[in-house]
């Protein structure tokens, strides 16, 4: 049975929030402008316009900033109205359909897409965890109509809850035929003192019988992200991995001993914020077990560690885990990495797909980890 995690960054659209600010070298000198026009006691209709302008620039416009518009029919007429307005935009007069439009997101580059596939397919696991989806109905579409024009079989079954991220973050689960999924349990609902929830995106926990009749538990999750107040950041993840420790223990003390959590932790192995998984628990990285096969990086870089890599002539940052309880980790056959699908910006370079010309037609900024499991 082979088992594969993936961040896969968005199947078809991501949201707008995640683009990089071309102008943010430029931030501290517009934050003054701001501060002295709205200093000003008369303003001229210059000085509106300049403020109005360096407003959207610096998106502190948030008007706009609404994840959903809805559609309503009204006296047989389909009309568009946002979550907080009340002017009404009346659509086509040959359109006939009501539903959801997703906003606040772009579309990513069909290259992507295809090589977000060609990464599946060259891995081609049995169970397949994705992070970063935007729903089941893309899922499901990506899966029948993107994996098969690589010769790769759709996954017989796709799996999806909705977590607590709004910008089409979730965790999807793909099996093939003989792989059943028999229970799932989301974790969404813990909270902190003040009502929030520990888990801003999810922790799922699935059961899972493989082909064989042999019962796993997988639990996928997806931690907070680094941001620019890494205190915080930390503080927030090492909740979150305490609180997936818990969860782990308790499996295993109920004599549930083939355990495995995947997902992107979005740290490197030696940051305190993991040390509850990593440390004050038995569980094992895939990519310490000695079959652990990966293309190294060519040229100088080849037998460089970089600080956080996930191993000697492998320098991309590790963020991307595949944890095994002990009695899992002695059933891996085989195991690697997959960074087929990642531009290299620089130096040390590994190889990549020839589809890739530039950055945004990387299938994801992730690596693909998997394992085969005698299991």
């Amino acid at each position: 049975m082979k088992i594969a995690t993936f961040n896969i960054q968005n199947l078809f659209h991501r949201d707008r929030s995640y683009l990089v600010n071309p102008y943010d070298k430029y931030r501290n000198e517009w934050l003054i402008e701001i501060d002295f026009l709205m200093d000003k006691p008369v303003k001229t209709n210059g000085d509106n316009d300049r403020l109005r302008e360096l407003i959207f620039i610096l998106g502190m416009d948030n008007s706009l900033q609404l994840p959903y518009a809805v559609l309503r029919r009204k006296a047989g007429f389909l009309f568009l109205k946002g979550m907080n307005y009340s002017k009404e935009l009346k659509a086509g007069e040959l359109t006939d359909w009501n539903g959801w439009i997703a906003l606040q997101n772009y579309p990513l580059e069909h290259r992507a897409v295809e090589n977000k596939a060609r990464v599946i397919a060259e891995v081609n696991p049995d169970i397949l965890i994705l992070q970063e989806i935007e729903d089941r109905a893309s899922l499901t579409e990506f899966n029948e109509g993107f994996l098969p024009k690589f010769n790769c079989k759709p996954f017989d079954y796709t799996f999806v809850v909705q977590g607590n991220d709004k910008r089409g973050q979730e965790i999807g689960l793909l099996t093939r035929s003989g792989i059943e999924i028999l229970s799932v349990r989301s974790h969404s609902y813990y909270y902190k003192i003040k009502r929030e929830s520990i888990f801003n995106k999810d922790l799922l926990e699935y059961e899972i019988r493989s082909a064989k009749g042999n019962i796993i538990y997988i639990l996928a999750t997806h931690l907070q992200e680094q941001t620019e107040d890494k205190d915080i950041s930390d503080n927030i993840r090492e909740e979150q991995t305490k609180r997936i420790a818990e969860v782990y223990k308790q499996l295993y003390a109920k004599g549930k001993k083939h355990i495995a959590i995947v997902g992107t932790l979005n740290a490197v192995s030696y940051c305190y914020s993991l040390s509850p998984l990593l440390i004050k628990t038995n569980l094992k990285d895939i990519t310490k077990h000695q079959t652990f096969h990966v293309d190294v990086d060519r040229g100088v870089g080849a037998g460089y560690h970089s600080l956080g890599a996930y191993r000697m002539g492998v320098n991309i940052k590790q963020k991307d885990y595949l944890l095994l309880s002990p009695d899992l980790f002695n059933t891996v056959q085989s195991s690697g990495l997959n960074r087929k699908g990642i531009w290299p910006e620089k130096q040390p370079m590994w190889s990549y797909f020839p589809s890739i010309n530039k950055k945004n037609q990387a299938a994801s900024e992730h690596p693909a980890i998997w394992g085969i499991l005698d299991f």
